[in-house]
């Protein structure tokens, strides 16, 4: 075994996905790591405990990874569910996974080639470099979420493709030393974190290609138009205001 990673699944509401999702996670090639899956149910009121508690009763827990469930009463967003899940992990990487599978957990080995090869700090799976498959879907979104990243470009000097990226990944003990300085509960989790490692010397922050299966809101999908002109107002915050 090389370590450890840890794998960090905010879910709200997921009572349809959230078993598919730790099945991929658990089967996923981790490049020989030891895998460490914490779950960060944002109170759900749906049957989203119920069934992992029932997953995990059924799938025995073996020596290449350990399931924990850390269960809160009241809905507070995912930058919240986040940090209560940094704060439990004890993997030498972390990785941020959402639970809706609008993300694909056979990109693990991507994600992990920079922290093999090049002892990466930080690496995002940018969803706009990639030519690995991808639901065609909102152009609004994708006119959004490139604006987004090239107002949070021009304050932190990075040439991101993807700043919005579900898929981030950090080096253990980096994000548990960010984790208590953070402040955004909800979505504005993504441009707080860029802000904060930019502010880090000497960070060596790498990009990869991934693929993305984006659900409709019939589907599911949470985020929307007033997310993005928080995120706007958030960029300005942890770029210009905040330590």
């Amino acid at each position: 075994m090389k370590g450890k990673i840890s794998i960090v699944i905010p879910v709200y509401n997921e009572e349809n996905f959230i078993n598919e999702t730790i099945s991929k996670v658990i089967d996923a090639d981790s490049r020989g790591y030891e895998k460490e899956i914490i779950i960060v149910d944002d109170g759900s009121r749906d049957k989203t405990v119920e069934n992992i508690k029932l997953f995990i009763e059924n799938r025995h827990e073996n020596k290449n990874f350990v399931i924990k469930l850390i269960a809160k009463e009241k809905n507070e967003g995912k930058g919240a569910a986040l940090k209560n899940g940094f704060l439990e992990t004890t993997g030498d990487i972390v990785i941020i996974q959402d639970a809706d599978l609008e993300y694909s957990p056979d990109d693990y080995p991507l994600l992990l080639e920079s922290f093999v090869t090049h002892n990466a700090d930080v690496v995002y799976g940018s969803r706009f470099i990639s030519n690995r498959p991808h639901r065609v879907l909102y152009f609004w979104h994708y006119l959004a979420n490139n604006m987004l990243t090239l107002f949070s470009n021009v304050l932190t000097n990075l040439n991101l493709t993807d700043m919005e990226t579900g898929y981030k990944v950090f080096r253990g003990d980096l994000i548990r030393e960010i984790a208590p300085k953070l402040k955004s509960k909800r979505f504005g989790f993504e441009p707080e974190i860029t802000a904060r490692i930019t502010k880090i010397k000497d960070l060596k922050m790498f990009e990869v290609g991934i693929s993305y299966w984006g659900r409709t809101y019939q589907e599911g999908k949470k985020i929307g138009w007033k997310d993005g002109v928080k995120a706007i107002l958030e960029i300005m915050r942890f770029n210009l205001f905040s330590r």
